[in-house]
Parts: C-alpha cells; sequence; structure tokens
C-alpha cells in the first residue's frame, strides 16, 4: 500500500488544537468522522485511547503515530495533525511530539495496518523531512512535505 495515497489536505488538520494525547486522537477521528469514513466516532476514540493507555504511541524524534483496529471502519484510514503547540505522548526519548499521525484500520485488515505503520516510519525516519512537517504552515504544505514535492 502506498502510504501516499492515504494523504491529502482533507485528513490533515495544521494547526492541531489539541494539547494533550487524548485530545489529539479525539480531534484526528472526529475529522475523520466529518469525512464520513469512521462510522461511530465516540467507538474508535475509545478503542484508539485504550490501545494508547497500554503502551504510548510517541515513537521518539516528535512523532507519535496513535493507532488502532476498530469496526467502526470499512477501510484503512489515517488523518495527520501538526499541533500547535508539541504534545507530550510520554515518548520514549521524552521529546514533546510536533506531529500526529493517526491510523485506524478493520480488525481484520492486519497486513495493510503493519504495512502503513511501517511507511509511517520510513517516511519521517528522515530528518529533513521530519523538519519541514514539523514547519508545515498548511495541510497543503504538509501534503506537499509528505509527497516529497518539498
Amino acid at each position: 500500500m502506498q502510504i501516499e495515497t492515504l494523504i491529502s489536505p482533507d485528513v490533515i488538520r495544521v494547526p492541531l488544537r489539541a494539547e494533550d494525547r487524548l485530545s489529539a486522537i479525539r480531534e484526528l477521528i472526529e475529522l475523520l468522522g466529518a469525512q464520513g469514513v469512521v462510522s461511530d466516532t465516540e467507538s474508535a476514540i475509545e478503542t484508539t485511547w485504550t490501545r494508547e493507555q497500554e503502551r504510548t504511541t510517541g515513537i521518539g524524534e516528535g512523532l507519535a503515530v496513535p493507532h488502532g483496529r476498530c469496526r467502526y471502519v470499512d477501510h484503512l484510514v489515517l488523518a495527520i495533525g501538526r499541533p500547535a503547540t508539541p504534545i507530550d505522548f510520554q515518548s520514549f526519548d521524552q521529546k514533546p511530539v510536533q506531529l500526529v499521525v493517526l491510523v485506524l484500520s478493520p480488525p481484520e485488515d492486519t497486513a495493510s495496518h503493519i504495512q502503513v505503520l511501517g511507511g509511517i516510519s520510513r517516511l519521517l525516519s528522515d530528518r529533513l523531512t521530519r523538519e519541514a512537517a514539523y514547519s508545515a504552515k498548511s495541510a497543503e504544505e504538509l501534503t506537499a512535505v509528505l509527497h516529497g514535492a518539498i
């Protein structure tokens, strides 16, 4: 699965208004709900937050990838937010998060779920790409960065 096909300005929020982990997850799932791809936003939030409490998805270097497998989506979806103020995601490196990439997939779609999580890690493992993403001023600019145009 090509991660770039999932990234468009309509699933990106810049700036993300959230100031904590739960609010960031909520805001991104509500964005997906407004797009009509999450059938029960409250249940999806609960599923994703439960997963987050088991083990932080703050993976370091300013990136968090909260994710959940739930029956409230028909196919894998993602939403991305760049917080106005970095958020403490209790990351292993203790650095605050500057970009949140939320991934939701149906329970039976393990392969796509794992592929996309790996794709996000590869895409944002490049320091220059991360820095450009962290300084994006709009959803369109962040989309261009993640598509490799900048």
